[in-house]
């Protein structure tokens, strides 16, 4: 029994000022209510405990929008849920803000009309209780409020989802060479993609991507485009400007680099970055962030710039693009039997992402796994080796790739003469592939035992496989991985992260005779 507030006057009936106590006690609940995470769904909740009956929100066209928290009998929530939708939709007919529907036979529906656009109403079902209308219109307001909050919320995010989806496109048609595609896009979401473009990968936690991604955006000015990585989730990919002043340690001074502000901001992070380059080489870029990464993982600043050489055109004079046009001929003939299977510019995209990427490749192009596995096999058969299982397989399929599409290519091409074959050996056995070979290893023959030729060596005769690498080595499983983290230091590229050096390595073990 509640005592009437001190200001309620003395010649008011007690059970009025009762009354008065309990509405007064029913807004502050409510009220409280508003504040929770899900605040709609909780105060639903609450009125149906206090009414005693079902409490929805249901569209004018009979949709239940929300119900209400907690545990409920399905089936009655069920029936509740018809009633109430039925009742909205003669509510709206009749054009009327709030109405106590129903009764005789069936449960009585109180509805009152939410201030929101589209018309929302909100209905409690079965009550027959004289003070529900005003319970149910003090619900209202404070109901309204919570459902555009909690809808603004819903259209924030799935713009943001879009937003991200769509830079993700532009990443993806950078990757496959479509640069006129990206750009027009791009132009459109802002900023405009730059014509020369350092790639930044950004390796941090998993849970605080998001967080991430707005303070470099924040630190960038908006002039950056930042990609949440499609392939893994613990890594930010961001396309800038060139920095255009001195760089950080410089005695003149001058602004410090995006890199060193993200490592400073947050110390979680590692940065890898890429050598400036045009835009239609971001995939370039992409390896070159992605080995410049691998140094950054050890290194005590906790960022590096990449600063090897991942140019194969070396190997690219006539022989090598006759080589790569016959390796990949099969696949350029392939004709689907249907119209629903990948073609040949699918297929060899599909080999491209999974020779950088392994499994991965299957979040890469956004395809099941068991779609890839089946893409691969038929992959194997089409180019007659076993590309999925042997290391020689893929590094040559790496290689044809890059001829391949190297702008200079159809041309040379064209120049053979009528006939002409040429074998990997012989693309491997020019004086400047020797050249390019010896300045890949020149490192390692540089280094101690323990990251030097010897353990690289049977770690690519053992197809890169770690363990078969540590059994053959003579050394535990993480003592392999430990000399292979050293060998990242010394040759400053990825081995252990893809896109991985093995395919380089590979080949200019060949190429000197060492495999």
């Amino acid at each position: 029994m509640h005592t009437p507030p001190s200001d309620v006057p003395a010649d008011v009936p007690a059970g009025v000022a009762a009354d008065r106590a309990d509405r007064v006690d029913d807004v502050l609940a409510l009220a409280r209510l508003a504040t929770r995470r899900g605040a709609v769904r909780e105060m639903l909740g609450w009125l149906a405990r206090r009414t005693g009956g079902p409490a929805v929100l249901v569209g004018d066209t009979g949709r239940v929008l929300a119900g209400p928290g907690g545990e409920h009998d399905p089936a009655v929530a069920r029936l509740a849920c018809g009633v109430a939708a039925e009742a909205a939709v003669e509510l709206h007919r009749r054009g009327a803000a709030s109405a106590v529907l129903g009764g005789g036979e069936g449960p009585p529906v109180h509805l009152i009309a939410l201030d929101t656009g589209p018309r929302t109403y909100l209905a409690v079902v079965g009550p027959d209780d004289p003070h529900c209308g005003t319970l149910l219109a003090d619900a209202a307001r404070t109901l309204a409020l919570c459902w555009r909050l909690e809808q603004s919320e819903r259209a924030r995010r799935r713009i943001e989802s879009a937003e991200e989806h769509s830079r993700e496109a532009v990443l993806h048609l950078l990757m496959v060479g479509s640069v006129p595609a990206a750009q027009r896009i791009a132009g459109a979401l802002r900023p405009a993609l730059p014509t020369v473009v350092q790639m930044y990968v950004i390796e941090c936690p998993h849970a605080r991507r998001r967080e991430i991604v707005r303070r470099i955006d924040r630190e960038a000015g908006g002039g950056a485009w930042i990609v949440p990585c499609p392939v893994r989730p613990n890594h930010v990919l961001a396309l800038v400007p060139p920095e255009p002043g001195p760089v950080s340690g410089d005695p003149h001074g001058g602004p410090a680099p995006l890199d060193l502000l993200i490592v400073r901001l947050v110390p979680e992070c590692r940065v890898g970055v890429s050598a400036a380059v045009a835009l239609r080489d971001t995939p370039t870029a992409y390896e070159q962030a992605i080995h410049a990464l691998a140094v950054a993982r050890n290194a005590p600043e906790r960022r590096a710039g990449f600063g090897g050489d991942v140019d194969v055109t070396v190997l690219a004079g006539p022989e090598g693009y006759v080589w790569a046009s016959e390796l990949l001929a099969p696949c350029l003939r392939y004709a689907p039997a249907r119209r629903a299977d990948p073609g040949p510019q699918e297929l060899l995209g599909t080999l491209g992402s999974w020779l950088s990427f392994g499994g991965a490749a299957s979040r890469h192009l956004k395809i099941h796994r068991n779609t890839l596995a089946a893409r691969m096999r038929h992959l194997d058969g089409l180019l007659g080796v076993e590309v999925s299982r042997s290391l020689a397989a893929q590094s040559a399929a790496w290689l044809a790739l890059r001829l391949h599409t190297a702008p200079q290519a159809a041309a040379a091409r064209a120049q053979a003469p009528p006939g002409h074959t040429a074998t990997l050996d012989a693309v491997l056995g020019t004086p400047a592939a020797g050249t390019w070979a010896r300045a890949q290893l020149r490192p390692l023959e540089q280094a101690g035992p323990t990251a030097g030729l010897e353990t690289i060596r049977t770690w690519l005769r053992a197809d890169a496989r770690l363990p078969a690498a540590a059994t053959a080595l003579g050394i535990s499983l993480p003592g392999a991985r430990k000399r292979l983290t050293r060998a990242e230091d010394v040759l400053g590229r990825s081995l252990l992260t893809a896109p991985s050096a093995k395919y380089e390595l590979w080949l200019a073990m060949r190429a000197l005779g060492s495999l």
